[in-house]
């Protein structure tokens, strides 16, 4: 059965790009609501779907917008959590454009859903079944595809210049166990110049030591290092549980992935549902 939260959860902390502190809270909801923004900051408190139709913008982050501007952005942290948890309604109020990043990764959102109890519906939930494999490949040769699969599999593959770096792989079946595990606590990442770069046209303004993994060369910049193994490569494949949790429905497939991201991901569902023999739902 399709299920919610059972009470409200909130959070709060400072949005990775803007640097301003923002407060969510994620609301128990009814059946076939799916997962809602709300933004109470603004007059109307205006609601968006979390749907890849309604992913404005996929630079840094997915960015939720409807048709009148309203934006929500850096979603796919908490929608990977949601996703994994098995929430499949919920409506998420947030006071600010962007989400909180927390400390970079999905840990404190899968946590926090964790700890709590979760309410079963009346209506069925409904899963999105993979019946013929599609891809999407960008102008640089970059290729994601979805096949047919019994469960929900990701393999992804990235490879940095960085040593530290370097080619890094994950395969596997998406688990709560193995989400809690290896892919929750794994944290956004990127190079010092990337950084410096950001910051120049305006961006990452919240961003700190605290909330990303920080490389310079072969040195990480982060007291302690890594967190986990392979936590670049793993915080790619949050990334692509929450994007691909905006299809709406939990998903039976399995995705391979290179050097790919949240753009890569949302016009790979764009491809999957323009084709209804794409899919089914079970």
């Amino acid at each position: 059965m399709q299920t919610t939260v059972s009470k409200t959860i909130q959070l709060s902390g400072v949005g990775l790009h803007s640097g301003c502190r923002v407060k969510m809270s994620v609301l128990p909801a009814p059946a076939d609501t799916g997962i809602v923004f709300r933004r109470v900051d603004l007059p109307g408190k205006p609601e968006i779907r979390a749907l890849y139709s309604n992913v404005v913008n996929t630079q840094n982050c997915t960015c939720l917008g409807d048709e009148k501007g309203n934006l929500v952005s850096t979603v796919e942290h908490v929608m990977a959590a949601l996703s994994v948890r098995g929430v499949d309604n919920a409506v998420i109020e947030v006071d600010g454009q962007e989400l909180p990043i927390m400390d970079g990764s999905g840990k404190f959102f899968y946590d926090a859903l964790k700890a709590t109890e979760l309410k079963d519906l009346t209506a069925p939930r409904m899963y999105l079944k993979v019946k013929r494999e599609v891809s999407f490949t960008d102008k640089n040769g970059n290729t994601v595809s979805l096949k047919p699969a019994e469960s929900f599999v990701i393999n992804f593959a990235i490879d940095f210049p960085s040593k530290i770096v370097g080619h890094q792989i994950f395969s596997g079946e998406i688990t709560p166990e193995i989400f809690e595990k290896d892919i929750a606590p794994s944290r956004t990442f990127c190079e010092k110049y990337q950084v410096d770069y950001l910051r120049s046209v305006g961006l990452v303004k919240g961003g700190s030591l605290d909330n990303a993994v920080v490389l310079d060369g072969e040195t990480i910049l982060n007291p302690g290092g890594f967190r986990v193994q392979n936590e670049c490569v793993n915080h790619k494949v949050m990334d692509a549980v929450g994007d691909l949790y905006t299809s709406g429905y939990h998903l039976i497939g399995e995705l391979t992935a290179s050097r790919t991201g949240h753009y890569h991901n949302n016009e790979l569902l764009k491809v999957l549902f323009a084709d209804k023999s794409n899919y089914e739902l079970v």
